[in-house]
């Protein structure tokens, strides 16, 4: 059976300092890969970093600043070596009803899940196209699919990545780079931890499998498709929910 090792591979997770981020990059150095975390916070990115042991390096980042991006990059592939893997996991929540919904909040949103995204995939298909080899998997949520009350804007951005992903990896297929997204359903982090138990209940009323995800079912996702064992798949949305959506 083949298993997955990424020795020698070189990766970039944004927004990795804890939950899901954290997880797939811990996931990804256990598979042998050399791994930036990144956050907007620099010590605690680093502090991570040096948590998950050596072939690491933390990098404080703002996704929606190009610069701020160009920089982060250009540290990570001088302390590890050119990018092989690219995860965008940043992203934030400022949900409210549509009528209340502020353009302030409407804007911070699509700035930091959607134009973030784009901005590191810029930056490092450049490289990537050089080597003719790369992967970028782009993290949406199964609420980009479906919608949800209160999120137009989350759901918005993450509806908008997935149409990201789909036409970068018509564009960046013939160059051998190939880009997928995944869409989780409700996983186990500290903003379902906040649930109220009777609207808990009602949602694990929802998914098949009787549970929340943990932040590993998204990580060994991200592994799948950073390995060769998915050499022959792009621009796919993968829906990692328990069954919640069939």
């Amino acid at each position: 059976m083949r298993s997955i090792d990424l020795t020698g591979k070189v990766a970039l997770v944004t927004g990795s300092t804890r939950g899901i981020g954290l997880a797939i990059a811990t996931a990804l150095h256990q598979a042998g890969a050399r791994v930036a975390v990144a956050g907007r916070d620099a010590a605690r990115a680093q502090e991570v970093a040096t948590g998950l042991g050596a072939g690491t390096v933390g990098v404080g980042c703002e996704v929606t600043d190009a610069e701020q991006v160009a920089a982060a990059i250009a540290a990570v592939e001088q302390a590890l070596g050119p990018l092989d893997i690219l995860v965008n996991n940043a992203g934030l929540t400022r949900d409210n009803i549509l009528l209340r919904l502020s353009e302030a909040d409407w804007d911070a949103v699509l700035d930091a899940n959607l134009k973030g995204a784009f901005l590191t995939m810029r930056a490092v298909t450049k490289g990537m196209m050089k080597r003719r080899s790369g992967r970028i998997i782009n993290i949406s949520s199964i609420v980009g699919l479906i919608g949800n009350k209160g999120q137009a804007n989350y759901a918005a951005s993450k509806a908008g990545l997935i149409g990201l992903t789909k036409s970068a990896a018509r564009e960046y297929a013939s160059r051998g780079i190939l880009i997928n997204c995944i869409a989780p359903g409700f996983i186990e982090t500290d903003m379902t931890a906040a649930l109220p138990e009777e609207a808990r209940k009602v949602l694990l009323g929802e998914i098949a499998l009787g549970r929340l995800g943990a932040p590993a079912d998204i990580a060994d996702t991200v592994l799948y498709l950073a390995s060769d064992l998915a050499s022959y798949v792009t621009g796919q949305v993968l829906v990692v929910d328990g069954g919640m959506v069939i």
